[in-house]
């Protein structure tokens, strides 16, 4: 019998996951660089779906303290709501480093009078390893490129191609965008992005939002807004390289708007960025 690939992946969704990386992994904390290591690991505590750089305990230069009881018994799934990927609950990046859903031992990494949050797990197979927290430190660097949201997945990308479709995007009736030119980014499992000429939005009913974001695929990600509605659409105005030819181009969000390709009108899909 044949398996859907995606379904395989998601199946191990619950287990928790590392896969070597043969980049040489830096990282930054108070100033100075902490961690240097050809050692790395990329690991996915269970129901995470972005990675966590480990790295053995000896190539980080900074004092590794307990910073509480051990986790025998994971909380998994926080009280305050997880998002949800389908009819799944996930931790994504908005799920606190602090929230482990694996055995082991809570630490502070503390370097040049700065602090970050570490995990030193309780599994064989990662036995001498610690997890960072990403976002606690400075900058990371992969070779002599910085990284930005969170530790690429290997396993993971974008691919944009341009299309003549039809895309009509409305929100309450009103049409916020249509455009037979538009750019589709697919990254699975997210649904597909329909990045949009400037020239074929209706600018004039959004407005600039304060909300800024990063993404380790495609870069700094700035925001519009409608009147009656929070954040709907977002762009990147100087988006990485592999994500160059969205550059300045309108995407909405599928979750929160009607997005109608060639006719046909999508359901709005369930994914960490839908309302809780």
């Amino acid at each position: 019998m044949s398996t859907r690939l995606r379904d395989l992946m998601m199946g191990e969704l619950g287990a928790l996951r590392y896969e070597p990386t043969e980049k040489r992994i830096r990282g930054t904390l108070g100033g100075t660089t902490v961690v240097d290591s050809t050692s790395a690991l990329l690991v996915w505590e269970p129901k995470r779906v972005v990675p966590t750089y480990a790295v053995p305990a000896a190539d980080v230069a900074a004092e590794l303290i307990p910073s509480g009881e051990r986790i025998d018994e994971p909380a998994g799934i926080p009280a305050m709501g997880a998002p949800q990927l389908g009819d799944r609950p996930v931790l994504d990046p908005s799920i606190p480093f602090a929230v482990h859903t694996t055995t082991g031992e809570p630490l502070t990494a503390r370097a040049g009078g700065a602090e970050a949050a570490a995990f030193r797990p309780s599994d064989p197979a990662l036995d001498g390893y610690v997890l960072l927290e990403f976002e606690a430190f400075d900058a990371w660097y992969e070779e002599d490129e910085p990284n930005v949201a969170h530790p690429r997945d290997p396993f993971h990308r974008i691919d944009i191609v341009h299309s003549s479709r039809h895309v009509l995007v409305e929100l309450d009736g009103a049409t916020l965008a249509e455009s037979t030119r538009p750019c589709l980014l697919f990254e699975p499992p997210l649904p597909v992005r329909c990045y949009l000429p400037r020239e074929d939005v209706r600018t004039d009913l959004l407005a600039p939002s304060e909300t800024r974001t990063a993404c380790a695929y495609k870069g700094q990600a700035s925001y519009l807004s409608t009147a009656t509605d929070d954040d709907v659409a977002w762009y990147y105005p100087e988006p990485l390289r592999e994500a160059a030819e969205v550059t300045g181009r309108i995407a909405f969000f599928n979750e929160r708007a009607d997005v109608v390709i060639d006719g046909e009108r999508r359901e709005r899909p369930v994914t960490p960025w839908s309302r809780r």
